[in-house]
């Protein structure tokens, strides 16, 4: 009865093995789902939307998006968390990623242990902006003003862990003042009030903010950039205006739910790889002022970042006063 146990169950085992490969040969064989934790239209969608694009030829695929916002991201990265490991569920998510365990009590998944990293995607600058009528003219100005009336100004962000809110957390820690912040429920809400004039200020990324600085329809003071961004050449950077280490850049990464196969998983690095290497994704990005991160599109590079942004953002939090809902 033992021997007959053991050849049974090596032959489960072999029947799992080759079910497993049998399903990452004919991966993907119908349309992979890219869990966006934001809503439509905002600065990580628009990045998602061009790299599915990107990545559709190396797979054979249709790559679709779904948005999936609330409670910073959490909501729609909790999901892929708990999807099926087959690789037809994957996420891209920003920097909230690293921050949510330091902004949520149960943010429903563990940075560490909740995923398979497939790589980095693409870093994005912010800029400071306000609506187009707001009276200070420059970045000196700007923190002039602030310092004065900061009962009245509104800062906007797009909700707790929104990278607007990160960036403004940063940029308020940095002058000293404790401004009067109005949470949306997505940029695409904040960004329309900041136009309608119905907020002052705001801290958001190049890949939301840029078509309106071009246009004149907000005031732009300055980008978190260690450089200028090259479609914003006027646009100085943080440290050129007297903030000297104040640099702020959304990472982008995508991830698969924790079990995926290795040969699935590589399919859509490779997958990964190709689309941020696709010429026209690299010129979409660079006029939105995103700086594509060719090299680091792997699961190494992205276990790296996380390992060092999670404490990072505690730290900084727990200085700044900001408490776990």
């Amino acid at each position: 009865m033992k021997a007959f146990t053991l050849k049974l169950g090596s032959t489960l085992f072999l029947s799992t093995l080759l079910c497993a490969g049998a399903h990452a040969d004919s991966f993907p064989d119908h349309p992979i789902n890219m869990v966006v934790p934001f809503s439509a239209g905002g600065p990580t969608d628009n990045v998602a939307r061009s790299l599915a694009e990107a990545m559709r030829p190396s797979l054979g695929q249709t790559v679709v998006i779904e948005n999936k916002g609330g409670a910073g991201g959490t909501i729609g990265t909790s999901q892929v968390a708990r999807a099926k490991p087959d690789g037809y569920n994957i996420l891209l998510m920003h920097i909230g990623f690293s921050t949510a365990p330091s902004l949520y009590k149960k943010p429903g998944y563990d940075p560490y242990d909740s995923f398979e990293p497939l790589g980095l995607v693409v870093d994005v600058p912010m800029t400071i902006i306000a609506r187009s009528d707001f009276p200070p003219n420059n970045i000196k100005e700007l923190v002039e003003y602030l310092k004065k009336n900061k009962d009245k100004v509104s800062l906007a962000n797009a909700g707790i862990g929104a990278a607007s809110h990160l960036c403004g957390t940063m940029f308020s820690s940095a002058i000293g003042v404790d401004l009067l912040t109005v949470p949306y429920k997505g940029t695409g809400p904040a960004m329309n009030d900041l136009l309608g004039k119905q907020v002052d200020v705001m801290c958001d990324q190049t890949t939301n903010t840029s078509q309106h600085i071009k246009a004149g329809t907000v005031k732009a003071y300055a980008v978190t950039s260690k450089q200028r961004v090259p479609t914003l050449p006027d646009l100085p950077t943080m440290e050129e205006s007297g903030f000297k280490g104040f640099e702020v850049g959304i990472w982008h990464g995508m991830w698969a739910p924790k079990g995926t196969p290795k040969p699935v998983t590589d399919k859509l690095i490779s997958a990964l790889q190709a689309g941020l290497a696709d010429a026209d994704f690299q010129k979409r990005m660079a006029g939105l002022g995103a700086n594509v991160l060719t090299s680091e599109a792997n699961p190494e590079a992205l276990t790296k970042k996380v390992k060092q942004q999670v404490p990072q953002w505690a730290e900084l939090f727990k200085k700044a006063g900001v408490e776990a809902q």
